[in-house]
């Protein structure tokens, strides 16, 4: 192995050793004490960890690093307290995540790593997120996002290239090639000779670095630092290297062929280096042993803190109580001045005030910018806000959604605008495994909105009218909001931006052009959470939100003999269930009217609330009517029969007369 030190210092050169040298020590304890039974599991970085090491090294303290199972050299590099790691990775109530995650699946703002998902690739977006908040702070720093050879074969490894090239993003992509992923060899995994080779494709620069290499990988990098700093930009770095244990412990390496194991075995970075800096008259025997038994003091002694740490005690009451950021509802209040829009106009009036309200607040999504997306909600927002705050996106839901949550972590508001909610499918990962649980794993929210224009009614076919609510309902850490009138609409989104935990805003297109109302000109919140009583009675309850609120007001014109509650929802998660249950309780009848198909909707959920909670105030079964459990078709007498419009006058009044 050949090491140039250029014109790097003997301090400089000790300094990377003393880097070098901790996580290896770290590593060979962490082995012992898996034999022990005494760690779970354990992912090792032995043979790899130059790339750590060199990576934090040239970084700033205050550049955020993206790390993954087998970086620990980015830990140490950044001095997170050794009993802190292990308290971790021990599952004690003093590692990052309370006990809720493992290993390297977390972050933390105060060493400014953000953790990655099992997901993997996601966390690639996320930087490009940061990296879009730093390059609109006009901070000159640099992100460093590290990823492996296997996951470079994910969707988000291209989305989040082609994103970062696009909007020229100072974003380091770390691609650790270790020749395996799991145990799949590279020749199985893509027939392009180099990983590096996919910077073309990109318009990216790119680089093959020896990342056994300390000297190399340093040097190299500080170059470009310099250069991205000076001219802001993406580069791809393959860092060439091998994995010298099993994916984790468990798994062994008996797949790997020996022949390999022992040409690798002669590259080993720790070892190499110090070679050469003995060799060089750089480290002297003394120094190493005096280095070596320093670390492993601090590490037993660590090591004893977080043994001695009690395990965690379960509550109820703190798990829940972490699912979502806390958050205080502050009323804003408007004048009396109003004017009657449409539902579509109190979108944009809502969007609009808020961006002038934060001016940390960005709206990305595809053809938002000069165009005014897909319905025109933004038309005009460009000529106001600029490019930098109102960005087309390429088609890539997964990677923006993602970069969402990196801006939310480096300090900005995101809002993300599906052209369609059928969209989000493509964009789900991101949202059900990164936004939602961050705050329970490890305390960062993802303060994101989601609009979500949906629903059937306008023979749009079964890729264009979906009101897939439920997808998001079921999975905690999530808030859903779906407002039925302009109104509720522009303070409900209003109120949604505020927060800044993630919100799935439901936006029915059906509503957008058909349904006025008097809206207050001036800026405005409703709390979310807080069901709408439209109107009064005690006779039966109906309960509904979107568009189904309108088709049960023409219902019940149609029908003015029933005298009837009829709640809307407005926000589905947090569910309303004080008001549901005074309902229901008050008239003992409820029909359930919601727009989704019947099978796992939320009207199955609302349902099972009321007979576990108002079982001896009714005097009917709880009925559901919902949309076919088909797909949503696209010809008008097809649609129209799918669509629950039809059946619901029928089944009221089979419930009224039961």
């Amino acid at each position: 192995m050949n090491f140039d030190r250029k014109n790097l210092t003997d301090d400089q050169l000790l300094d990377l050793y003393k880097r070098l040298v901790k996580p290896r020590l770290i590593e060979e304890k962490m082995l012992i004490l898996i034999r022990q039974g005494k760690v779970s599991k354990w992912f090792s970085g032995i043979g790899q960890e130059a790339i750590s090491v060199g990576v934090t090294a040239v970084l700033d303290k205050d550049e955020y690093i993206l790390p993954m199972h087998r970086n620990l050299g980015v830990f140490t590099g950044r001095n997170i307290p050794l009993y802190r790691l292990f308290s971790q990775w021990q599952g004690k109530a003093n590692g990052f995540t309370k006990g809720r995650d493992r290993s390297f699946h977390f972050g933390t703002q105060q060493y400014k790593i953000i953790g990655m998902i099992s997901h993997l690739g996601p966390q690639l977006g996320v930087a490009d997120g940061i990296a879009l908040a730093n390059k609109l702070k006009k901070n000159g720093k640099i992100t460093a996002v590290f990823t492996g050879e296997g996951a470079t074969s994910e969707g988000d490894f291209h989305e989040a290239l082609n994103i970062a090239s696009v909007w020229e993003l100072p974003v380091m992509f770390i691609v650790e090639n270790n020749g395996y992923g799991l145990s799949t060899p590279t020749n199985e995994q893509f027939r392009c000779e180099n990983i590096a080779d996919k910077g073309i494709g990109y318009g990216m620069e790119s680089h093959i670095i020896d990342g056994n290499n300390i000297l190399e990988v340093f040097t190299k990098l500080s170059e470009l630092k310099a250069s991205m700093v000076e001219k802001p930009r993406p580069v791809l770095l393959e860092f060439k290297t091998f994995r010298m244990r099993g994916h984790e412990e468990a798994s062994g390496t008996k797949y790997v062929p020996s022949a390999l194991m022992d040409l690798w075995a002669i590259k080993d970075p720790v070892d190499n280096y110090r070679k050469y800096l003995s060799e060089n008259g750089i480290l002297t025997e003394e120094f190493d042993s005096v280095l070596r038994s320093e670390i492993k003091k601090e590490i037993d002694e660590s090591w004893a803190l977080a043994n001695a740490e009690p395990e965690i005690t379960a509550t109820y009451k703190e798990e829940l109580d972490d699912v979502y950021k806390s958050f205080k509802y502050q009323e804003v209040k408007y004048s009396d001045k109003k004017e009657k829009i449409r539902f579509i106009d109190a979108i944009s009036s809502s969007l609009r005030q808020s961006m002038e309200r934060y001016k940390n607040l960005v709206i990305m999504g595809q053809d938002i910018a000069e165009y005014g997306g897909a319905f025109k909600i933004t038309e005009g927002f460009v000529k106001q806000f600029g490019k930098e705050r109102v960005i087309n996106t390429p088609i890539c839901e997964s990677a923006v959604v993602s970069a969402a949550m990196g801006l939310s972590i480096n300090g900005y508001k995101g809002i993300v605008e599906m052209q369609f909610a059928d969209f989000v499918s493509t964009g789900f990962n991101p949202i059900v495994n990164l936004l939602a649980k961050s705050h329970y794993r490890w305390q960062e929210n993802a303060d994101v909105v989601v609009r979500m224009p949906c629903g059937g009614g306008s023979q749009a076919g079964p890729f264009h009218s979906q009101t897939n609510e439920a997808w998001f309902t079921k999975t905690p850490g999530l808030k859903v909001v779906y407002p039925a009138f302009p109104y509720d609409a522009k303070g409900l989104l209003n109120e949604s931006i505020n927060d800044p935990n993630p919100v799935l805003f439901f936006e029915h297109k059906q509503l957008y052009r058909s349904i006025y109302q008097e809206v207050p000109t001036d800026y405005y919140t409703i709390p979310l959470g807080k069901a709408a009583l439209l109107k009064e009675g005690n006779q039966v309850t109906i309960i509904a939100f979107g568009a189904a609120v309108h088709w049960a007001l023409e219902t019940l014109d149609k029908n003015p003999k029933i005298v009837a509650d009829l709640l809307d929802l407005r926000t589905l998660q947090p569910l309303d269930t004080v008001a549901i249950f005074a309902s229901a309780k008050k008239t003992g009848r409820v029909i359930i009217y919601q727009e989704d198909s019947l099978f796992g909707g939320i009207a199955s959920d609302i349902s099972a609330l009321i007979m576990e909670n108002c079982f001896e105030y009714l005097d009917a079964p709880v009925k559901r009517v919902t949309s076919l459990d088909t797909p949503i078709p696209f010809t008008k007498a097809l649609e129209d029969q799918y669509l629950p419009k039809g059946r619901f006058e029928k089944e009221l009044l089979e419930l009224i007369n039961y």
